[in-house]
């Protein structure tokens, strides 16, 4: 039978880590795997995290199963955060537990696919390079159209507009809710708007993913366009991470939100989800989810995660006001926001400032400004210039 298999090709961000792990030269710098760094160039377990972890150890006393729909007072907590405190549709909104927020990708997936086989999912390049096989992996056929334009740094809108006006009822549109991967760049809240129009017109339906909150420009902010669209769309799908925004990386932390048309439809869509997660995972993993309830249950170690995630949120947005202002061929950095940016460079040329310079980036030119510090500015701007990168042109 596995003499039929074909060999599929490694990962290219997963192999960058053992490269870069076995570079001896001093000063390299890694802007390569999408993890947050603090100021000693550590992914560290958050105060929060800690504290949330000793509770746990003191007094849960058993480790029997959740059942496939998971902790559902994570599930509940994690809704005003996300949702706001008192939302319109709370009644017309079910969710379930999921590993990460690629687990709720994947169950979204699947459950558009059981609901409506014929729908298309419109994602706009380039996005999150597991976007499109998670999508085609549930037999969804994927529509990619253009949404930014790496050499001006600027949303490609009409491309935008053009893809969901001819996009037919039912359709689905995968959005990044906040703090693009991989470009760093957001809609304003006007060409939101824009969008929400349209998904209005055309009957479309979101599926937003949300996996940076509070990464961007808070948790309030960066909530602002999800709760935008949910205020005036019938039905939509958002796929929730708690790994980057509480550090809970190889827990493995998120949730699956569907909005339905109306109440009536909340019984189906539940039981469909149990369904389907039943078969991919059976039950979720504990451990994170409890973390991450315990926290949320907590006014103390809530207070400490939010002022921990705004530390993590400044020190990101210092990094890009740092690279910024080393050269104004990155001007644009300073206004993206999240972990990534992307830059308009070769793989060659990637490969060029990892070998020659220990600039460790993807081959796709997205850069993780988690990774840097700000004394790292100028090593990387010299490296850039040395490789002829700083030709973009300034944006005003």
């Amino acid at each position: 039978m596995f003499d039929k298999l074909n060999s599929r090709p490694a990962d290219s961000l997963l192999a960058l880590i053992k490269v870069f792990q076995a570079d001896d030269r001093p000063g390299k710098i890694d802007l390569g795997v999408g993890v947050y760094r603090d100021t000693m160039g550590r992914t560290p377990v958050m105060r929060a995290v800690k504290a949330a972890e000793q509770f746990l150890l003191e007094t849960q006393d058993s480790k029997k199963y959740l059942g496939p729909e998971g902790d559902l007072q994570f599930v509940r907590l994690l809704q005003p955060i996300i949702f706001g405190k008192s939302p319109k549709f709370t009644q017309r909104l079910v969710g379930i537990q999921t590993p990460g927020g690629s687990g709720a990708l994947r169950l979204g997936a699947e459950l558009i696919q059981a609901a409506n086989p014929s729908a298309k999912v419109l994602l706009g390049t380039p996005s999150w390079p597991n976007h499109a096989p998670i999508f085609s992996s549930a037999r969804l056929p994927v529509k990619e159209y253009a949404f930014v334009d790496l050499m001006s740094q600027q949303v490609k809108f009409e491309s935008v507009v053009d893809a969901l006006s001819s996009a037919r009822e039912g359709d689905v549109v995968l959005l990044h809710g906040c703090c693009h991967n991989p470009t760093g760049i957001d809609f304003t809240m006007e060409q939101w708007r824009r969008i929400t129009e349209l998904l209005v017109t055309h009957r479309l339906v979101p599926f937003i993913d949300l996996a940076y909150q509070g990464l961007g420009d808070g948790l309030e902010q960066d909530a602002a366009p999800t709760r935008m669209i949910l205020d005036v769309v019938d039905e939509a799908l958002i796929a929730y991470s708690c790994d980057k925004n509480f550090g809970l990386y190889r827990e493995r932390v998120g949730a699956l939100y569907v909005m339905t048309r109306n109440v009536d439809d909340i019984g189906k869509v539940e039981s469909n989800m149990a369904a389907l997660a039943r078969v991919n995972w059976s039950m979720p993993p504990d451990h994170g989810a409890a973390i991450v309830r315990t926290i949320l249950e907590s006014e103390e170690m809530s207070a400490m995660w939010h002022a921990e995630l705004e530390e993590m949120c400044l020190r990101v947005n210092g990094n890009r006001a740092a690279l910024a202002a080393a050269s104004p061929d990155l001007a644009f950095i300073s206004r993206q926001r999240g972990l990534f940016s992307n830059l308009s460079v070769s793989r060659e040329t990637a490969v060029a400032l990892r070998m020659s310079h220990g600039i460790y980036m993807a081959d796709s030119g997205r850069m993780n400004l988690a990774g840097m510090q700000p004394t790292d500015a100028d090593a990387i701007v010299a490296a850039l210039r040395a490789e002829g990168c700083l030709k973009l042109p300034t944006v005003a």
